[in-house]
């Protein structure tokens, strides 16, 4: 996408929806850092559902400390991967008493030397705490960069570098947010809604379908597992023979 349609792109989100927000609920920097290490592989509505009563009664690491692992447990069973996500909370918790003062860094490899914490959910802390310019590719973002043409990428990295190079200084602090919206309610991976979309004309995806009973494009079964390719595995070292020892 070159760079007029990418400015035009980000200007019609942006008028259908000036100020995004994330749609996980939280009261504080910690209780944000919580609800993404917990929003991995789960909803934000399943998130929020856990995380209400919680977030009532933990608001800093040193009560969520004191309630525990098996005490956290209890409040987001819900969620997929509770015990590990449970066991992660809980180490990140003391590591910001011990190394932070209970704070939430304002340093993305500082919040990725957290347990549990990776580089989306870095960014994902970094821009809605902090109004920083970072990208957090997840697989709506994923999706809506290769599909519609506005950061083709092979990897999450590559799309994150794509966008952080192509999106307009106007739209940097904002962009993950319109994109990860984009792609949860209208661009979906079954069939992407293109008969209400506002930058339709500018997508280079195509055929797009028409109506809500129209047909499944199959371009759009194509993009349905329009997934980040999967990191490559280091080979081991090939074993090579003893050498014979002569005599």
């Amino acid at each position: 996408m070159n760079k007029a349609d990418t400015f035009e792109f980000y200007r019609r989100l942006a008028e259908t929806n000036p100020a995004p927000v994330t749609e996980l609920e939280y009261g504080n920097h910690f209780q944000l850092l919580v609800a993404v290490v917990l929003s991995a592989q789960a909803t934000d509505v399943g998130v929020n559902k856990a995380t209400r009563t919680l977030f009532e009664i933990v608001k800093t690491p040193e009560q969520m400390v004191a309630l525990g692992e098996e005490g956290l447990k209890a409040h987001i069973k819900t969620i997929g991967l509770f015990n590990s996500k449970a066991k992660n909370v809980i180490a990140l918790s003391e590591a910001l008493i011990e190394r932070h003062g209970s704070e939430v860094p304002q340093d993305r490899d500082a919040l990725t030397a957290l347990p549990g914490v990776g580089r989306k959910t870095a960014n994902v802390v970094l821009n809605a705490a902090f109004g920083a310019e970072t990208f957090a590719v997840d697989t709506h973002i994923f999706r809506v960069g290769n599909r519609t043409g506005l950061a083709p990428g092979r990897t999450v990295i590559d799309v994150e570098r794509a966008l952080d190079k192509g999106t307009p200084g106007p739209f940097r602090v904002h962009g993950h947010h319109w994109l990860i919206l984009h792609g949860r309610y209208i661009c979906k991976a079954r069939r992407p809604e293109c008969w209400r979309c506002p930058v339709a004309d500018l997508c280079r995806f195509k055929p797009k379908p028409d109506g809500p009973d129209a047909p499944i494009p199959k371009a759009a079964k194509k993009h349905r597992a329009n997934k980040p390719a999967p990191a490559r595995k280091k080979r081991a070292p090939a074993k090579t023979a003893a050498p014979v020892a002569s005599g």
